[in-house]
C-alpha cells in the first residue's frame, strides 16, 4: 500500500483495484465523465485481463477518491483511464496514481507509455508533461462531445534508474 507524498492527501493510501470497487469507481466515472463514461461493464471486462492490465484506487476515509489503469501489451504501455475526484484534485493523489502506472510500464518492459488527454483539460496536460509526457499527435474530435485528444508520450529509458529519455 502506497500513500501520497503530498500532507495535504495524508491518509489517502493506494492499492489494486478489486472487483468489490467496481461500483463505487463506476459511480465516480458516471459524475467525473458524464459525456465519455466507461459503462460497468468496461470496467469488470478490464480487471479479468491481469496479463495485460493494472488499475488501482486511491482510497480516503471518504471511500474511493480516485482510480487509475493501465493497459500493457509489450513494447506499448497505454493510460486507460486517470480520475481524482474534485474535492481531492491538488494533493497529489493523481501524481501518486501516475507513478505506479509508469512503475507498472516498467515492470513490464515498456518502451513507451501513452495516454490521450482532453484538449481542454490543462491540469491533467500540466501533469502529465512535469512527467516528461511529449504530445505527439492530435485526435480531431475524438471525444463524444467533439473536444480534440491530445496524445501523449513518455518514453522509458532501457534501465529505471535512467528515468525518462530526452
Amino acid at each position: 500500500m502506497t500513500t501520497t507524498p503530498d500532507h495535504r492527501g495524508a491518509g489517502v493510501s493506494v492499492r489494486d483495484m478489486t472487483l468489490d470497487d467496481v461500483p463505487a469507481v463506476n459511480a465516480l466515472e458516471q459524475k467525473l465523465f458524464p459525456v465519455d463514461a466507461w459503462p460497468l461493464q468496461m470496467f469488470f471486462d478490464e480487471l479479468s485481463q491481469p496479463e495485460t492490465r493494472r488499475y488501482l484506487v486511491a482510497e480516503s476515509s471518504d471511500g474511493i477518491v480516485g482510480y487509475a489503469g493501465l493497459m500493457c501489451i509489450e513494447p506499448i504501455a497505454d493510460v486507460q483511464t486517470i480520475a481524482v475526484v474534485p474535492e481531492y484534485e491538488g494533493q497529489g493523489i493523481g501524481s501518486t496514481l501516475l507513478t505506479g502506472l509508469i512503475e507498472e510500464a516498467r515492470r513490464r518492459r515498456a518502451a513507451d507509455v501513452l495516454l490521450e488527454v482532453r484538449a481542454d483539460n490543462p491540469r491533467a496536460q500540466q501533469l502529465y508533461v512535469r512527467f516528461g509526457f511529449e504530445q505527439i499527435h492530435i485526435r480531431p474530435r475524438y471525444y463524444r462531445d467533439g473536444v480534440d485528444a491530445l496524445i501523449m508520450r513518455l518514453q522509458l529509458a532501457a534501465n529505471p534508474e535512467e528515468g525518462p529519455q530526452p
